[in-house]
């Protein structure tokens, strides 16, 4: 008997078929169940998660909610200031400070992100898997039996519940379970277990949580700290003797309840309204390139920006709604890391066209403001606001290597996604209510905290992410290169959002400043770490070429800049990459788009999704194949180098660089038939294109604001109207009305 929502799922795939880009291949796919959490199937709606996966004779769901926190304070950071910083530094007695910001970090089980618990159903009953297979359109999961039997679930895109259905026979055998996890293990108590393993969830010092089972009802009552507690609530019901319908919820702080869901006589809405959220996102945007494996590494990427960020949930974290189900805590204890983490994760959303995605990093950033005030007050002993760079839900710093957890320069890497923000959708309101403000007290706070020296403007003290690690030799008295990038990207953001305000007088005050700031550090091997300070060794983290990318200060179509971007990327390329990360290539391969070095690029994106992904394409951060191409070879599961893969495939296509925009400037020669649709430019435009046989065919530009497009492209393109473009060297200058739409081809 073919179930109800089966049923439904067929009718909406083939009526959204002309829609929905990701196709069946892209799809997770095999014969069996994964038998490790970090490579089962991910579902998600930004709030809640679960993981799909086979644990001794059971089907297991680790299920997860996104703002389950502990945020007990660990790291004392009002014992000290940065002032007292620079004195330790100053006076050879840097141990101090190493013990009082790192230590709470690794000695310290909270704050930390925290797992939920577990769904199980016994797979003796349900029968021997044969098919198990993860609709990306749909977010959906299928899983088939030998003996007919059907299991289907997914969380549903904006409401706080998951669902699973059941049908086949004798499925009264089947009847799910809740596991809460093991907070109180005492035989598991204290054990030695490092921050990117995993600490021991009892070193949390939890009451044990009670499991209460009724009919047709299981809840976990999980108490957690300061009073505080979570609730997970599973409910079922059978329809027929042949199918079982349940659905799972968890709450933080508050009753959990579905009673209103489950009762319903249909399920019919519930689903319809899932799918058509996913049917919204998908039709947002589509790429189609001629590699099967970044084609569907591409996909699975953007599946998991749809099932990582929401409207309303917190911003993305190391594992978003994928908590560790292995017993213990999150790698790094899934916080919050701004040296790089958050800002990666969101690289694809702007050209990507998932601006409501984006927002939810805004959001987030807005939310904590007051707490990020006083903490730059308190610490930095200045006006103006920065964000710690390792921190906790509600913005608290959790310590670390201080050099980044508490860097001088993170809310300049932050404030550019509310520069992105307002310049990929040109929103007015955004500009002035939430832009405008954050870029400012930034700019301010970073103003304040530096001095002019000789006529130039420096840092009391600057840092390159974890380059020399936490040592004193991480510290530098001169700016350095990922530093000062920063400081130039924000001092003239900080000048255009006021020209955009009409507040000339001070755009023009940020431009005095920012003409303070000395020239980036170089030499014959390109951008450096620090003044005299060239990169020496294989590194995991670009930071000295923050100007390249993402900042964009630096443009290979620029003659100027043409000889420094190429010099760097050689240098990085003689190093070698035994030192990298996943992410690694996934930045790299936007560098190497940067440098329009397409093919070396693809071979990073390549790199990356063969060898530093799971099977479920969750990025593992070491070299899976043994080594081939880095020394890392452990696997801790984040998500920054999945997002920033799926960000050096845009960039491939469609680049937004300082006054303009270029299309296709870093395509391979072998790739003969190329296109895109709907991927979203700065200034609000929405451009679609096509390239057969080599040729540009196709290429429509819609304007959401009235506005001129610059746009660069090497060969000669004619417009398929009347209307009128103008051309200079090789920019095209259009002029557009809001809602108005041109077609143009290549010559």
């Amino acid at each position: 008997m073919k179930s109800f929502l089966l049923t439904f799922l067929t009718m909406t795939i083939i009526s959204y078929s002309l829609y929905a880009q990701p196709s069946s291949q892209h799809n997770l796919q095999s014969d069996h169940l994964a038998s490790r959490w970090d490579e089962a199937i991910p579902l998600g709606n930004g709030m809640l998660g679960a993981l799909i996966w086979q644990k001794d004779n059971t089907l297991r769901l680790s299920l997860d909610r996104a703002d389950l926190w502990d945020e007990r304070q660990a790291f004392q950071l009002q014992q000290h200031d940065f002032k007292w910083v620079q004195q330790k530094l100053d006076g050879g007695q840097y141990a101090e400070v190493q013990k009082w910001g790192d230590n709470p970090y690794g000695d310290n089980s909270y704050p930390t992100k925290l797992p939920a618990a577990a769904l199980s159903f016994d797979l003796a009953a349900l029968g021997k898997v044969v098919s198990n297979i993860l609709d990306i359109k749909t977010a959906t999961n299928t899983i088939r039996f030998d003996n007919g039997n059907i299991f289907t679930c997914f969380i549903h895109a904006n409401k706080p519940i998951g669902y699973f259905e059941i049908t086949g026979q004798h499925i009264e055998a089947a009847l799910p379970k809740l596991l809460p996890h093991q907070y109180a293990m005492v035989s598991d108590h204290g054990r030695e277990v490092s921050v990117v393993d995993g600490q021991s969830l009892s070193n949390l010092g939890y009451i044990q949580g009670k499991l209460t089972k009724s009919l047709r009802r299981q809840l976990i009552h999980q108490p957690t700290y300061e009073n505080r507690f979570y609730e997970v609530l599973l409910e079922w019901k059978e329809v027929s003797p042949n199918k079982l319908i349940g659905m799972w919820t968890v709450s933080n702080n508050e009753k959990a309840n579905l009673t209103k869901e489950i009762q319903s006589k249909t399920t019919s809405k519930f689903t319809e309204t899932h799918l058509s959220w996913w049917h919204a996102y998908w039709k947002q945007s589509a790429v189609n390139i001629p590699d099967a494996l970044l084609q569907r590494q591409y996909y699975l990427e953007m599946y998991k920006l749809g099932a990582a960020a929401r409207k309303g949930a917190p911003a993305i974290t190391l594992q978003a709604v994928w908590t560790a189900d292995n017993g213990g805590l999150p790698p790094w204890k899934g916080d919050f890391h701004n040296d790089l983490n958050t800002q990666l994760s969101y690289w694809p959303s702007y050209t990507g066209n998932r601006l409501a995605e984006a927002e939810t990093f805004t959001d987030w950033l807005w939310k904590i403001r007051p707490a990020n005030l006083a903490y730059t007050k308190q610490y930095f002993g200045v006006e103006g606001l920065n964000i710690p760079g390792v921190l906790t839900l509600s913005g608290i710093p959790m310590g670390g290597w201080i050099q980044y957890a508490l860097s001088p320069t993170v809310s300049a890497w932050t404030a550019q996604h509310f520069y992105w923000q307002w310049k990929y959708s040109m929103d007015k309101k955004f500009l002035k209510e939430k832009a405008l403000p954050y870029i400012l007290e930034s700019a301010t706070y970073l103003l304040n905290i530096t001095e002019v020296r000789n006529g130039k403007r420096y840092l009391p003290l600057s840092s390159s992410p974890e380059y020399n690690d936490n040592s004193t030799n991480a510290w530098f008295k001169d700016w350095t290169n990922f530093d000062l990038a920063l400081a130039h990207f924000l001092f003239e953001a900080a000048a255009e959002v006021c020209e955009a305000s009409d507040l000339n007088d001070e755009a023009n005050a940020w431009k005095i400043i920012r003409a303070q700031l000395p020239d980036y550090a170089k030499n014959e091997t390109g951008l450096l770490v620090a003044a005299d300070v060239p990169m020496e060794h294989s590194h995991r983290h670009m930071s000295p070429y923050l100007s390249i990318y993402p900042l964009g200060l630096l443009d290979i179509n620029k003659a100027e800049d043409q000889d420094l971007i190429t010099k760097s990327i050689r240098h990085l390329e003689k190093l070698g990459t035994r030192a990298w990360v996943g992410y690694s290539f996934s930045w790299m391969a936007c560098l190497h788009a940067r440098a329009k070095e397409a093919d070396q690029a693809v071979l990073n994106l390549q790199k990356f999704a063969n060898n530093f992904c799971s099977t479920n394409s969750f990025h593992v951060n070491g070299d899976q194949k043994g080594g081939q191409y880095s020394g890392f070879t452990y696997r801790p599961f984040t998500l920054e180098g999945n997002f920033a893969f799926a960000q050096g495939v845009h960039e491939l296509l469609l680049q937004n660089k300082q006054g303009y925009v270029e299309l296709f400037p870093a395509i391979p020669t072998n790739w003969r038939n190329i296109s895109f649709t709907d991927l979203r430019a700065e200034g609000g435009f929405i451009i679609s294109a096509t390239i057969t046989n080599g040729q540009l065919d196709n290429l429509t530009i819609k304007a959401e604001q009235t506005g001129t497009l610059r746009l660069r492209y090497e060969h000669a393109l004619k417009v398929k109207s009347k209307k009128m473009i103008h051309k200079l060297g090789d920019i095209y200058t259009i002029s557009l009305k809001s809602g108005e739409k041109i077609a143009l081809e290549q010559i």
